[in-house]
Formats: C-alpha cells, sequence, structure tokens
C-alpha cells in the first residue's frame, strides 16, 4: 500500500511542455515560418505519393550515412539498422499527413531527444533533412511535370516543414545540454559552499554561501553530521552571513539541523543572522532554542572557543620595528 502521505503527480509533464512549447509558441513558429493552412493542403496532397517514395530515400540517406567510419559504431547490427530505417520512415511519412499540432511537436522532440542522448552528432543529424529535400524534390517534381509551379509550391511547403521540425530538433539537443550543465553546476556549488571545516580540536566551522532550498539543506545536514562524528566535534559555528534569505522550510530545517547536532552531543553556534532573516524567523515563529546566536564570524568563534574551555588573550601591544644597527 502506499503511504497516504505520498503525493504523486497526476501526469508528468510532456517534452513540449518542459521546453515551454505551447499552442501559441507553435503558432508564432508556423507564422515566422510562413507556414499556413494552404502549406498543409499542399502537403497531404503527397500523402500517397511519400509512402512510395519514403523507403528508397531512406534506403539511400542510410547508405550515404554509413559511407563515414564514425558512424558505423551507432548501427553495429542490421537488426539495429532494420527497426531505426523503419522509424525514420514513418517519421518522414508523417510530414505528409497534415494536422501539425502539438501532439506533432511531441513526437519530433522525442525523437531528437533520443538522437541526443545517444550522441548522434548534431552535423549528422542536420545532414539527414539536407539529403531528404534534395531526394525528395526529384519524386515530387515527377508526380507532375507539365505544372512544375505547383510541384515547386508543394516543395516549399515540404521545406517549411521540415525548417520546423530542425528547429524543434536543434531546441531538444539545446535543452538537454543545459539541463546537463546547469545540474552539473548545482552539484559543484553545493560542494564548494557548505564545507564543513575543523577549526581546531573539538570545533567544526560551516559556512554557507547562497541560496538554500530544502534539497541543499537536507544535503547540509547530512554532512555536517558526519563531519561531528569523524571529527568528534563539541562545537559547530554555523555562518550564514553569506545567505540573503531563507524560507519556512529551510528555517525548520536548520532548527532540525540544531536538534540532530545536539543529540550527538555538540552544540551549535549561529553566527551572521542578518536582519531580514532574524525578522523572517520572528514572523514565521521559528524558535531556534537553546542556540547562541552571535552577529558576525569572530564573535562565533570566540564564544565556541568560551564553550571549549579555550581563552584568548593580547600578550601586549606590538612595537615600532626595529631600526636596523
Amino acid at each position: 500500500m502506499v503511504p497516504p502521505s505520498t503525493q504523486f503527480p497526476e501526469r508528468f509533464l510532456t517534452l513540449a511542455e518542459m521546453m515551454n512549447i505551447s499552442d501559441q509558441e507553435l503558432a508564432r513558429r508556423k507564422q515566422i515560418l510562413e507556414f499556413g493552412p494552404e502549406d498543409e493542403e499542399r502537403l497531404q496532397k503527397l500523402a500517397d505519393v511519400s509512402v512510395e517514395y519514403a523507403q528508397e530515400v531512406i534506403d539511400a540517406f542510410y547508405r550515404h550515412l554509413l559511407s563515414f567510419e564514425e558512424m558505423k559504431a551507432f548501427f553495429p547490427d542490421s537488426e539495429l539498422l532494420n527497426r531505426v530505417k523503419a522509424k525514420q520512415k514513418a517519421y518522414f511519412i508523417r510530414l505528409t499527413q497534415g494536422n501539425y499540432d502539438l501532439d506533432y511537436v511531441e513526437d519530433r522532440l522525442k525523437i531528437g531527444a533520443i538522437h541526443e542522448q545517444i550522441d548522434l552528432p548534431v552535423k549528422f543529424y542536420l545532414s539527414m533533412y539536407n539529403f531528404y529535400l534534395r531526394e525528395v524534390w526529384q519524386h515530387i517534381f515527377a508526380v507532375d511535370r507539365d505544372h512544375p509551379d505547383e510541384m515547386m509550391e508543394i516543395f516549399f511547403s515540404l521545406m517549411k516543414l521540415t525548417f520546423l521540425d530542425i528547429s524543434l530538433a536543434i531546441d531538444t539537443y539545446i535543452d538537454s545540454r543545459e539541463r546537463t550543465i546547469k545540474a552539473l553546476q548545482q552539484e559543484a556549488i553545493r560542494e564548494l559552499s557548505t564545507p564543513v571545516l575543523p577549526f581546531r580540536e573539538g570545533m567544526l566551522l560551516l559556512p554557507i554561501i547562497g541560496q538554500i532550498d530544502s534539497q541543499r539543506a537536507r544535503q547540509l545536514t547530512e554532512h555536517l553530521l558526519l563531519s561531528i562524528r569523524a571529527n568528534r566535534a563539541k562545537v559547530v559555528v554555523i555562518d550564514i552571513t553569506g545567505v540573503a534569505t531563507v524560507d519556512s522550510r529551510v528555517a525548520n530545517h536548520l532548527v532540525q539541523t540544531v536538534d540532530a547536532a545536539r543529540l550527538m552531543g555538540t552544540k551549535v553556534v549561529f553566527s551572521g543572522i542578518s536582519p531580514e532573516i532574524a525578522l523572517t524567523m520572528v514572523t514565521l515563529g521559528i524558535d531556534l532554542g537553546p542556540v547562541y546566536t552571535v552577529g558576525d564570524l569572530q564573535r562565533g568563534i570566540e564564544h565556541a572557543e568560551r564553550l571549549l574551555g579555550y581563552r584568548v588573550e593580547k600578550v601586549a601591544e606590538a612595537g615600532p620595528p626595529r631600526e636596523a644597527m
């Protein structure tokens, strides 16, 4: 049984939704390409013909593609190659079946995402469209040689739709790379901005920099507790000078961090709480409990040293430098 508290989304986002491609965005792209209802009508005239020439075009394209040594690695056996050809054939036939709505876009995005996931170079992916258009033109022109102007109009409509597909394919490559880079950056920032530093025997220092969300707060707590055990820390100074704001979830998570540290026999000192964060915590009714708070990191370290039994005294004023004899 699924616990009552567990909530699942009613549905997962489509690729189009994840990439912010709405009906309005699709209409705008068609407008830029000057692709209208008359183009859809022209393309549907090719529906029967495209079924006839699709296989011939696909076979010719893959002969061309596999003439490049680096592409053979993507198709190690004939069974895989035949499956890809079948999907590619269906892809090109779909170009002439009309109804170029968000379902059409979603199908195109999925194909682009698959090619990106297998690391198919963009140059080869785009070459497919170039090859297709050059091959298809010959078949379109052969349909009615007596009316070349009409056949040219049909071909231009196909070019418009093909360029719509190209834009969607490139979007999937860009979106996937951006998500990968963003995830790596966020992970690097978390690692760099939440170091638990052994300051002296029995004392740890945790300076937090940047925005704190719930995920980062959990990671911070886990990292801190592991460091407390590994270093046998008695006092931890958590400095949040570099944190601009916190929400109620993060504030509560900080309280849980303090409680968890206390259960491990460690006292916590907070330093660098800004007026904005202090006001937020008071407004939300967040109580840090028996936790000592100070305005800056230096005072936090001094208080932590006193808790450990250390005393820092100024021995003497530094005198002027001696003159050389």
